[in-house]
């Protein structure tokens, strides 16, 4: 799911990903509605931690 949500980010640009409404957009919305796919990562919490490291990892500097 992470790659579906880093695929979306690279085909529009800035997106609010943390939003669960973005779980209603293909391609997240073909892997399960937004409560199976908030499930997976342990409830909402889980899922916006996940997204907030994703983000983190995107504009991680280089040393």
């Amino acid at each position: 799911m992470l790659d579906a949500l880093l695929a979306k980010y690279a085909d529009e640009g800035v997106l609010n990903l943390d939003d669960t409404n973005v779980l209603r957009i293909p391609p997240l919305s073909d892997l399960g509605t937004p409560v199976q796919l908030v499930r997976a990562f342990g409830g909402k919490g889980g899922f916006v931690q996940a997204v907030h490291d994703l983000q983190a990892a995107l504009y991680q500097e280089t040393a």
